[in-house]
């Protein structure tokens, strides 16, 4: 016989020669252990060894507890707490059920709100908890009883609301009095600026005049600040970047957009004169909420210090004649090569396409990594992470940039999504498509379609699938294909990062370490694909390929497989090596090969380029190679 012993239940009867026994009344989703012992007529035997097992989950015992309602403006918001009692499993959200009915996932939060688009005289509700296993019990439903003001009648006089209203009356006036006293000091506005005031016009090319008293200055801008009309805590983020308008120069647009512009600048600061870009907003057409947003992705800027994340340098006032108060400018880094997405797409089908090495393209992808494992660590989400939101600066340096859709957690590993926004379909991740929660690992999908773009050269991720049907193709196990020329070892990255759950991704710091032990095993990008010039000086051969291909497919015999890739000073003749002329409409190219550091020698010819290249008035930029202290020359930017 056997016996069976289930802690904490003490030890059953001898059961008869039967290999199995059925134990009733186990509590769901519960670790219990067994061991086994055989008994004969010499006595028992040892006791095997515990063998663990956990039952099934199940559903909760109790509905939700403490289910409120309050009328908050044009919403119903119900909140409760947890269920009491044994959950029987691993909570996974909530349900709310109201009206025809309506039944909503609220997910893990503990509150919903009930938009009341419709007017109604009541709305009933009832809340339930789920598991894995299902539906718990549903709480009782609960009716919120909207009154509907009837008329009624005026009240009699009383001398309290004459004062009150001679209150108000006085209060009017004093408020017409000051805005024909400002009317007043708009009108002395010169061409150079505005005499006695806060702000100033800047006009382009125009140099600034002399910064009012200080103390007047700094009255005037708070002034305009709360005139604003924003929330105290986001005037107390600004208080400490505002900076005063004398200070700043405008100069030409970059570019402009349906509610805004970014303009080049000049900050004068105590010991130097900064170029800076500033990113003005359109106060005419945006509303209060619009503009709030705008002054928000500032503040959130301000807390960030690295180098591969954009960071704010100043926020300051404006008035322009045709706008009646402040316009908000916010105060930017100058990044001389644009965005990352435009400057890939002009290399490959710019007038002069320019090949990008895989070694610069890589260290794109890690420049990326870097600042967004500094968001992670700070606990913010970016929600917006695209080639087209990250910026080039004169070094080659890419920054995280475009903060207006990021979210800081205070509390857990995640943001909930609460009123509908225009989202950008094919970065976001399938969690947040379907549920709309945003994690740290939601950006990490982002970053790798991102990769993808950087690969790919500027392509638009999934060609031929409309954003209505994003979600489908990916449930159906399906992701961006390796880009043509892409190693292995990047797509296993990318990869890595649209995995299904959201904890097998990797993390931004595995990325990066990744990505700069992927940098540092390349080669040197001496290969004939991989040199940024053609040859110019044998008039007896073709023209050679942008990129530095031969048309007739022979090596270079510079580049000999096997040799030490070092050239010597008397190797090549100083005018032999000419980049592509740029053009009107590809001057990010032509400005990006100057800022990789390459010293331009005045006498290195510049000479057309008839068959690669169209013609353009805009000089040449040439390139030198550069000298070590053994005297051997390299490409500048390796």
């Amino acid at each position: 016989s056997a016996h069976a012993a289930l802690p904490p239940f003490p030890l059953s009867q001898p059961l008869t020669t039967a290999s199995e026994d059925r134990t009733p009344y186990l509590e769901p989703h519960t670790l219990y252990a067994v061991r086994v012992a055989c008994h004969s007529s010499q006595g028992p035997s040892d006791w095997s060894p515990w063998v663990e097992l956990r039952t099934k989950e199940g559903v909760p015992e109790n509905p939700p507890a403490n289910v409120t309602a309050k009328l908050n403006g044009t919403e119903v918001l119900v909140m409760w707490e947890e269920p009491p009692g044994k959950l029987n499993g691993q909570l996974q959200g909530y349900m709310v059920e109201y009206s025809t009915p309506v039944v909503v996932n609220t997910g893990l939060g503990t509150e919903f709100a009930i938009n009341l688009s419709v007017p109604l005289s009541n709305v009933s509700f009832r809340v339930c908890a789920y598991t894995g296993a299902g539906q718990g019990p549903w709480a009782p439903i609960q009716t919120l009883t909207l009154n509907v003001p009837g008329p009624s009648s005026p009240p009699a006089f009383s001398w309290h609301w004459f004062y009150v209203v001679m209150a108000i009356t006085g209060a009017v006036s004093i408020a017409v009095f000051l805005a024909v006293y400002v009317a007043k000091l708009r009108r002395k506005e010169t061409r150079f600026g505005c005499v006695g005031c806060y702000c100033s016009l800047w006009l382009e090319g125009r140099d600034s005049v002399t910064a009012p008293n200080q103390k007047v200055s700094i009255f005037f801008w708070v002034s305009a600040l709360n005139s604003l009309g924003i929330s105290d805590e986001l005037k107390q983020k600004l208080q400490d970047v505002m900076v005063d308008r004398h200070k700043l120069t405008l100069g030409k647009t970059l570019g402009e957009g349906e509610f805004g512009s970014v303009m080049e600048g000049l900050l004068t600061q105590e010991e130097f004169v900064l170029k800076v870009a500033v990113k003005t907003m359109k106060i005419a057409i945006c509303t209060r909420s619009e503009m709030e947003d705008f002054l928000r992705e500032a503040a959130c800027m301000k807390e960030f210090d690295h180098p591969n994340v954009m960071r704010l340098l100043g926020v300051c006032l404006q008035t322009v004649e045709s706008e009646g108060y402040p316009s908000p400018v916010v105060i930017l880094p100058y990044m001389k090569h644009g965005d990352l997405h435009s400057y890939l797409l002009y290399s490959r089908l710019g007038d002069c396409p320019v090949y990008l090495p895989s070694q610069m393209l890589v260290k794109f992808m890690t420049d990326i990594a870097r600042g967004m494992e500094y968001l992670s660590n700070k606990n913010f989400i970016h929600r917006d992470l695209a080639a087209r939101n990250c910026m080039l600066n004169e070094n080659m340096n890419v920054c995280v940039a475009d903060f207006g859709l990021s979210k800081k957690i205070y509390n857990g590993d995640y943001y909930r999504q609460g009123r509908i926004s225009k989202m950008p379909v094919k970065w976001i991740a399938i969690e947040s498509l379907a549920d709309r929660v945003y994690t740290t690992k939601s950006d990490v999908w982002s970053f790798g379609v991102t990769m993808w773009e950087i690969a790919t050269r500027g392509q638009t991720p999934y060609p031929g699938v409309e954003n209505s049907e994003i979600y489908d193709y990916l449930r159906q196990g399906n992701r961006l294909k390796q880009p043509p020329d892409c190693l292995d070892s990047i797509y296993s990255l990318m990869f890595s990062c649209w995995l299904l759950s959201p904890k097998d991704r990797p993390s931004f710091e595995s990325l990066r370490c990744e990505l700069e032990k992927a940098l540092e095993d390349l080669p040197d990008p001496q290969d004939p694909d991989e040199i940024l010039y053609v040859n110019m000086d044998e008039s007896s051969m073709e023209l050679g390929a942008v990129g530095g291909r031969d048309p007739t497919g022979r090596s270079s015999p510079l580049c000999l497989k096997g040799l030490e890739s070092v050239t010597t000073v008397e190797v090549h003749h100083p005018n032999r090596y000419v980049l592509c002329p740029q053009h009107e409409t590809n001057r990010t190219l032509s400005d990006s090969m100057e800022s990789l550091d390459m010293p331009v020698s005045s006498s290195t010819a510049t000479l057309p380029l008839q068959s690669s290249c169209h013609s353009t008035p805009n000089r040449t930029p040439t390139v030198e190679l550069l000298e070590d202290r053994n005297g051997s020359k390299k490409m500048p930017w390796q």
